[in-house]
């Protein structure tokens, strides 16, 4: 397989983390849309990452969607998501506040950065989502026992908050004032300090 795009966008990140955890090999192309950008749409005609490219030639081009494939792929027994009842609805709402956050994150970074004239309405609407998730989520992980959201090993839910603290807290430092998300803080720094997390990353850089 090949992952195409950059280590510091939560989404590719998220998909990096997934592929090494489920122990499948898989070339990286770290490439932006800014820099490689017609490299990029030569497989993906939306020009966007990530991009997953499965041996086959079978192309995906939404990380939620490789994250869907990867555990079909290696079954239920092995898959980071409960496949069916309460608990994996309850796992794939984390992940979409998580991600949800990520991407309004990524929306305010565009507008700060991109726009001449900012528009402080919907600067401000952004800020307001990415707290009332991230304080959502706080609660939510506050109310769990265990090292990690669901169960005994790493999940979707994990990965999915610890990609997006670490996108949100780099792209816009000062932003979380991460002693209101005491639960989410901790959670985030203890995976954070296991080896998958460190190797698939990549310090936050501004694209010119």
């Amino acid at each position: 397989m090949i992952l195409i795009g950059q280590y510091d966008s939560p989404f590719v990140c998220r998909v990096g983390i997934t592929l090494a955890l489920y122990d499948l090999p898989f070339e990286h192309r770290p490439w932006s849309v800014f820099a490689d950008g017609e490299k990029v749409r030569a497989f993906n005609p939306l020009m966007r990452v990530p991009t997953l490219v499965f041996d086959d030639g079978e192309v995906l081009f939404d990380s939620a969607c490789m994250i869907d494939a990867l555990d079909d792929l290696v079954g239920p027994e092995r898959a980071l998501c409960p496949r069916n009842g309460p608990l994996r609805r309850r796992a794939l709402s984390a992940v979409a506040l998580a991600m949800g956050a990520a991407e309004k994150a990524v929306s305010l970074f565009y507008e700060l950065r991109l726009h001449e004239q900012v528009s402080a309405v919907w600067a401000e609407r952004c800020h307001g989502q990415i707290f009332s998730a991230l304080a959502a989520l706080d609660r939510d992980r506050a109310g769990r026992a265990g090292p990690y959201w669901f169960g005994e090993r790493p999940g979707h839910a994990d990965i999915a908050l610890a990609v997006a603290l670490r996108f949100i807290t780099e792209a816009h430092p000062g932003l979380v004032d991460l002693a209101a998300i005491p639960a989410l803080a901790s959670h985030a720094a203890g995976l954070e300090a296991l080896p998958v997390f460190s190797e698939i990353s990549q310090p936050f850089v501004a694209p010119a």
